[in-house]
């Protein structure tokens, strides 16, 4: 199995869109790179999607082929494998980490999520995700609250993990 992201980070963004990829989140990217060895840059794979979309969610080159497999898996000129070819091949970029392990954010993608002079990261499993700092504090740290209201308060959320088994 491959190892996940963990962690959530603070990056400075440079008026050229360069970003530090987390170093932990490097060795990720290098093991989920097929491609990639000593001395090579790993390449992963942006989903920016729709405009409802406010982060950026990266993809491992293993994790986007599974789900390219998945989308191929599904009824030729369906409604939904269309909609899923644009939203994860149409609206992504590959990009490479330098060797400095950095990347460059194409503008677009800045202007997207409103991307100023600090990225933050955060993992999310076999992804990660880059979003503006205040609008990540704004609307995600809000959802998990509200989530979290409708539990008592001493509340362990690995017991959903226990329902999960038996269920």
């Amino acid at each position: 199995m491959a190892r996940r992201f963990r962690g959530e980070f603070h990056q400075k963004v440079d008026g050229k869109g360069r970003v530090s990829i987390p170093a932990q989140f490097r060795r990720v990217l290098e093991q989920g790179d097929p491609g990639w060895s000593d001395g090579k840059s790993p390449e992963f794979v942006i989903v920016y999607g729709d405009h409802r979309r406010k982060f950026l969610e990266c993809y491992t080159i293993q994790a986007i082929d599974e789900v390219d497999d998945q989308i191929a898996g599904m009824q030729r000129g369906s409604v939904e494998r269309k909609m899923l070819e644009k939203m994860f091949s149409g609206q992504s970029t590959q990009i490479s980490v330098d060797e400095t392990g950095r990347i460059v954010l194409a503008k677009k993608l800045r202007e997207k999520i409103g991307l100023g002079d600090e990225a933050f990261f955060i993992a999310t499993g076999d992804t990660f995700q880059i979003w503006q700092p205040d609008v990540y504090e704004t609307e995600e740290l809000a959802k998990t609250e509200a989530w979290l209201e409708n539990f008592d308060d001493d509340f362990d959320p690995l017991t959903l993990l226990d329902a999960k088994r038996e269920g």
